[in-house]
């Protein structure tokens, strides 16, 4: 034994990849991104090249190149994408993915988000990080991870929203398109889930949106 400070115990557990298969909502579905999401992604992504600008890729210039990238991230084994189809649609209209997952320290994050302008700030939306989040702390993992560019202003705040701590900034901590990045960094605790799951439950309840669909209370 020793007099030293050290961290909480943690139980041994085996904590499995996440689960590729649908994730239904109220408002939205997850499901593994596909080939079959292309002419609905290529559509969204119309006019849009801004939602790239924080993005390693896009925006494409075809909807083959499209395809191609679609293909590529579709078959990574350790970075399971998902589509994100609002049930309003029933059209893929972004997707989200598992990424950097390391069960033995039971950390995950949420990344490589594509959200189209029609998708963002939008219930489908927020349900669709929630399903993720539900999923990965269901998995058992203690760390769930989000970071974003430090110039993305929304990306920042929704991260704020969604209950994740800011827990500090990597100065140049990588070159994306040709430019200097910061990275900034946020993380939601085991602990602090339950929480932020009821903001999250309270908020995507029916009865917290009107007849045209707007939120009747924020979740901030």
């Amino acid at each position: 034994m020793t007099d030293m400070p050290l961290g909480p115990i943690v139980a041994d557990a085996t904590r499995t990849l996440p689960v590729l298969r649908r994730h239904p909502g109220r408002a939205v579905m997850l499901e593994p991104l596909a080939a079959c999401h292309v002419a609905d992604l290529w559509d969204a992504a119309r006019s849009a090249d801004a939602s790239w600008a924080y993005l390693r890729y896009g925006p494409f210039p075809t909807e083959a190149a499209l395809a191609a990238h679609v293909e590529r991230i579709g078959g990574l084994a350790r970075q399971p994408f998902f589509a994100v189809i609002p049930t309003s649609s029933g059209k893929a209209e972004g997707w989200t993915s598992f990424c950097d997952i390391v069960p033995t320290d039971a950390a995950i994050e949420i990344g490589s988000i594509w959200f189209s302008p029609r998708l963002q700030r939008t219930r489908a939306a927020t349900e669709a990080i929630f399903l993720m989040m539900q999923h990965a702390f269901a998995l058992g993992y203690h760390r769930v991870v989000w970071r974003c560019n430090a110039l993305n202003a929304a990306s920042m705040r929704a991260a704020r929203r969604f209950g994740f701590v800011y827990e500090g900034t990597w100065r140049g901590d990588s070159i994306v398109k040709g430019r200097r990045r910061d990275t900034a960094w946020f993380s939601l605790l085991e602990p602090e889930w339950p929480a932020q799951r009821q903001r999250f439950e309270a908020w995507l309840d029916d009865g917290n949106f009107d007849a045209d669909g707007g939120a009747r209370k924020s979740m901030m």
